[in-house]
């Protein structure tokens, strides 16, 4: 990845395509979207958005598989085994290249991120994972990302250090550049209690900096923007921000979608663009989508064009 360009990643895809495309995806599983034709169509029509705004800001583009909860370790809640977990990951890893085939210009790279979600829930820990543990529970899924031809990994939704860092040390071996995105409370703090800064600096000494860089997202700006202080921020290199100022609690309890205002969204990128000397990435998390995005870029990017009209 080019550090002196911007790029662009997606939004809430699963909170997009549940509320607003209407489709049923058990315990928030993207990939069932590859396993129809409505489905297919759905994801290329949500991918499109963030091409057409990247090719209008001539950005890059993250690409993510559809991979969040495909590791083989979720197969037996939604009854498959870990063979056909790994074919699920071969399956969205061939989806995104051939989008990346398709769309790909001089102008616009795309990279193709193989995407890894916790072990539980995104929001709150079930159980703390030693990094062991964790290094031992996801490896499969990375190798097999890997071998797919995935171009980077991303560990995201992370909730404490010790998957953080084992997921870092299994998507290291397999010898592709690995990203930590870390969930935030409404406090700027891992569900955990910890610090940002203080998981980071953890991380970064339990695998040898080995992170090309790390990412804050499920939070909504205002929770994290005035905890942004100390040597870590340098290591910041991604934004995937929520449209709500609900707490996590809050969210779960909730049967609407809150989208927040994408104007002010986009504004409070722009004061934490001033805060973060490394940022280069930007997308969102639950309750965003292509609207909250190009906000975004275009205080980032003033001369980007209004495509991402409704």
């Amino acid at each position: 990845m080019h550090a002196d360009r911007l790029w662009l990643t997606d939004a809430g895809l699963e909170t997009d395509l549940i509320f607003h495309g209407g489709f049923d995806l058990p315990l928030f599983a993207s990939f069932h979207l590859l396993e129809s034709a409505a489905g297919r169509d759905a994801l290329s029509a949500y991918f499109q958005r963030f091409i057409d705004m990247a090719r209008a800001g001539r950005t890059g583009l993250v690409l993510d598989t559809a991979t969040w909860r495909s590791g083989a370790h979720w197969g037996a809640q939604l009854g498959r085994s870990p063979a056909a977990m790994d074919q699920v990951s071969r399956d969205a890893v061939a989806y995104a290249r051939g989008v990346r085939d398709r769309h790909e210009t001089g102008q616009t790279p795309i990279l193709v991120n193989g995407v890894i979600g916790p072990a539980g829930d995104g929001y709150a820990p079930e159980a703390l994972l030693t990094p062991d543990e964790a290094q031992r529970l996801h490896e499969r899924q990375a190798q097999v990302l890997a071998d797919a031809g995935a171009d980077m990994i991303s560990a995201v939704t992370i909730t404490h250090t010790g998957e953080g860092i084992g997921i870092t040390r299994a998507a290291a071996a397999t010898g592709l550049p690995v990203v930590v995105s870390y969930t935030v409370e409404t406090d700027g703090h891992l569900p955990t209690g910890q610090t940002l800064g203080e998981a980071i600096r953890e991380t970064d000494a339990a695998t040898g900096g080995a992170p090309a860089y790390y990412m804050i997202n499920c939070a909504h700006p205002d929770h994290f923007a005035d905890r942004i202080a100390g040597d870590w921020v340098s290591r910041i290199g991604g934004i995937r921000a929520n449209a709500s100022r609900l707490s996590h609690a809050e969210l779960d309890a909730s049967e609407v979608l809150d989208e927040g205002n994408p104007e002010e969204f986009g504004y409070l990128y722009g004061a934490l663009a001033a805060l973060l000397p490394n940022l280069r990435v930007i997308g969102g998390c639950c309750g965003t989508d292509h609207r909250h995005v190009g906000c975004a870029a275009r205080h980032l990017l003033p001369n980007t064009p209004n495509t991402n009209a409704a």
